[in-house]
């Protein structure tokens, strides 16, 4: 049954993964969007959310990983 449950894990990791890395590509567009408008506040928000969305997606499987083979 856990082991069930650990590829039910899994997969929803490799959702959330994805799902993260497709928000930070949109941060990033809007990023280089409003760059050019010269708006600096969304230019920082937009910058901030691209950073922390592309670590939770490399972080969260790094971390899953690890307790899974600990």
């Amino acid at each position: 049954m856990s082991n069930l449950v650990e590829m039910g894990v899994i997969h929803w990791i490799g959702i959330l993964s994805t799902l993260l890395m497709i928000l930070c590509f949109y941060f990033t567009l809007t990023f280089f969007e409003n760059l050019r408008k010269n708006d600096e506040r969304i230019t920082k928000q937009s910058k901030i959310a691209a950073i922390i969305c592309f670590a939770l997606a490399l972080i969260i499987p790094s971390i899953y990983n690890l307790l899974l083979f600990l």
